[in-house]
């Protein structure tokens, strides 16, 4: 899983984490042969972070809480051509990664999104089905893309990414990335993926009150191309590291920067 396979892209994949140790084993075994999986903690009480670690995953620690902050800490420590990123809770199968991969690579789209279709009636919970359809209404108003979710599963390459300058550290990262790169003139496509229940209670959308916090900071960033959670450092790429991120790795006794020496 940790190592580089002699065919095919180099290709990380980010899969920001809290307290997912019952959901590791699966998610990690699920990751292709060949690719990186790099499991951001970002504060996990259960031992994720032992877990992902005895699985061979390199594991970045980011003490800055929020999903966009774990999303973009495994960035800045990805080093591969090709970024996927994915959630940890078994709700998507990573192994699906090599289709919205190809894409990117073959040149078809520069950014490739995975729409959810639940299998289940308990796998999408209609409050955080219906805040990601006004959001998916919103953000056609904005950039004109007709796209149906604004899902967590996604492919590119990473220096574009980086050159995106995000700068959300909340629930509002996701969609800002497909708004700059909408504006930067990606074209940007999503495909079916199966969703299924997710492993233990979700952060964000598990609850309306959690479904409420994303819809609000997705809405900011629509607003002015920014969110609460915001990060002025590293807004282009090259320049800053998430705050408080390291990383290590099941091969490695040390401790590294995420956004630099390696």
């Amino acid at each position: 899983m940790s190592g580089r396979g002699a065919r095919g892209p180099a290709v990380d994949v980010v899969l920001p984490c809290l307290d997912e140790a019952e959901a590791l084993p699966w998610v990690l075994e699920r990751i292709p042969a060949g690719w990186r999986a790099i499991v951001v903690d970002n504060g996990s009480s259960d031992g994720s972070a032992d877990i992902a670690r005895r699985l061979g995953a390199t594991v970045v620690h980011e003490e800055r809480r929020g999903f966009g902050a774990a999303c973009h800490a495994g960035l800045l420590a990805a080093e591969a051509e090709f970024v996927c990123f994915c959630d940890c809770d078994a709700s998507l199968d990573p192994g699906l990664l090599p289709d919205l991969v190809r894409q990117v690579a073959e040149g078809e789209t520069d950014l490739m999104l995975g729409r959810r279709r639940p299998q289940s009636r308990g796998a999408w919970p209609l409050h955080a089905r219906a805040g990601n359809i006004a959001l998916a209404g919103m953000l056609r108003r904005r950039t004109g893309l007709r796209l149906h979710d604004l899902g967590p599963m996604r492919a590119a390459r990473r220096e574009a990414l980086l050159g995106l300058g995000l700068t959300d550290r909340r629930s509002g990262y996701p969609l800002q990335m497909v708004v700059r790169a909408a504006d930067a003139g990606w074209r940007v496509r999503e495909t079916d993926v199966p969703y299924l229940p997710r492993s233990g209670k979700s952060k964000v959308t598990g609850t309306w009150r959690g479904t409420w916090h994303a819809v609000h900071d997705m809405r900011r960033v629509l607003a002015d191309g920014t969110g609460p959670g915001t990060d002025a450092r590293g807004a282009r790429a090259g320049t800053g590291t998430a705050s408080g991120a390291t990383t290590t790795s099941s091969a490695d006794n040390g401790t590294r920067t995420a956004g630099g020496g390696r």
